[in-house]
């Protein structure tokens, strides 16, 4: 048996990808602003830049994850 076992920890991927709001949604950045940005038009990338909200079936996963970023 690990040394941490019953412990809960942050998993530190899920922590620096993912934000829990008060009211409990989790918040995601979008994908594809990375790099080819030249052929993309510009409120195509000032629309990737916001923040959006997780799919419904992947928050229990992520706040499962994260168990002191939430109640």
């Amino acid at each position: 048996m690990s040394k941490n076992a019953g412990i809960a920890k942050t998993r530190k991927a899920y922590a620096k990808r993912f934000k829990i709001t008060a009211t409990g949604k989790v918040l995601r950045r979008k994908q594809g602003k990375r790099h080819i940005l030249q052929n993309k038009s510009r409120k195509r990338k000032r629309n990737l830049g916001k923040v959006a909200l997780v799919a419904a079936v992947d928050v229990k996963a992520i706040k499962a994850n994260m168990p002191f970023s939430h109640r």
